[in-house]
């Protein structure tokens, strides 16, 4: 059994009270609502937030019913950002089903989206705790500001790591912030520990977006986005920002001008900056990027002394080596 399911398995009955409370959550008086909504759920991912949730309550001391109403907040918030994505980005598949906009419409995509986000801090306000409905509040600031810095990177060309770093502790990492802050908050923990699991979120959730940047240059029909996809949308990510940084400077040239070009980048334009970042060691530094964040991690969860640890180990790695 993979270390995922072994998780899940011993949050089983944790993750079976956070289906019910989403579902009961989002039930409305709109049939449509109801029948998109419903839709929606029977694609469930792979729930890693809420397992965070879990997990920090879990290694500050058990996983209440306030820590799981916070994992179901958070889910239910994370599930409307990518459906506001999915419009931004005229996305018609997502892990290899259709999206909400590409069956219906994108007025329907944006109140269904809008709909999980007003639920969203709704169900935070039953754990009558400031500290969860503020950090959902500030998670959605976040998000947004996120896919506003990438915007912006891609628009004005901010071709640099510092830039991107930006972008994904925003866009990404906030989210698993926030988990393991709601789940140091659900049980009563405000110290030195809290400080100590966020740090520990960031740097799991940059080797997420990490590795979600790399399935960009490789084709693969398990991924479930089209290769190449971030670069047609004018994303430039560690790869790519490796590769400009160490090739000859006439080769870097002819590739940051390609990028800049106002056309929509070809299919052969696309495989060029593929081959490109391949050539130039952007995929073996993406990988170490991560390995590096990887050793960093795992000190930082030395510091608690506690078995639970090594389920966030299992949970990091999963991520690093996952294949979609």
């Amino acid at each position: 059994m993979s270390a995922i399911k072994d998780i899940r398995q011993s949050l089983k009955p944790e993750l079976e009270r956070l289906d019910t409370i989403i579902s009961r959550t989002l039930d409305s008086s709109n049939p449509l609502m109801d029948q998109v909504i419903s839709n929606y759920l029977s694609h469930k991912g792979k729930q890693l937030r809420p397992m965070l949730v879990m997990l920090t309550a879990k290694l500050f001391g058990g996983v209440n019913d306030l820590a799981v109403t916070a994992a179901a907040s958070v889910e239910i918030l994370h599930n409307a950002s990518l459906i506001h994505d999915d419009v931004v980005d005229d996305s018609d598949r997502r892990h290899g089903h259709e999206t909400i906009n590409a069956v219906w419409d994108n007025h329907v995509a944006v109140l269904v989206g809008d709909f999980f986000v007003s639920n969203s801090l709704k169900l935070a306000t039953e754990t009558s705790d400031l500290r969860v409905i503020r950090a959902i509040a500030d998670l959605g600031a976040l998000l947004s500001l996120g896919e506003m810095d990438q915007i912006y990177n891609a628009r004005y060309h901010e071709l640099n790591e510092e830039a991107y770093f930006k972008v994904i502790s925003h866009k990404t990492a906030s989210l698993f912030v926030t988990c393991v802050s709601m789940g140091a908050y659900c049980t009563g923990v405000d110290d030195w520990r809290l400080g100590a699991i966020r740090e520990f979120a960031e740097l799991f959730g940059r080797c997420f977006q990490i590795k979600d940047d790399i399935f960009d240059y490789f084709d693969s029909d398990i991924i479930g986005k089209p290769t190449g996809n971030d670069l047609r949308e004018g994303k430039v990510t560690l790869p790519l920002l490796y590769a400009l940084t160490n090739a000859t400077t006439l080769e870097a040239d002819e590739m940051r001008a390609l990028l800049r070009e106002e056309h929509v980048l070809s299919d052969a334009d696309i495989r060029r900056l593929i081959d490109f970042t391949h050539a130039n060691g952007g995929i073996d530094y993406a990988y170490a990027t991560m390995q590096r964040m990887r050793t960093e991690a795992v000190k930082i969860l030395e510091q608690f002394n506690s078995p639970v640890t090594e389920e966030f180990i299992a949970l990091l790695d999963f991520v690093i080596s996952r294949e979609n």
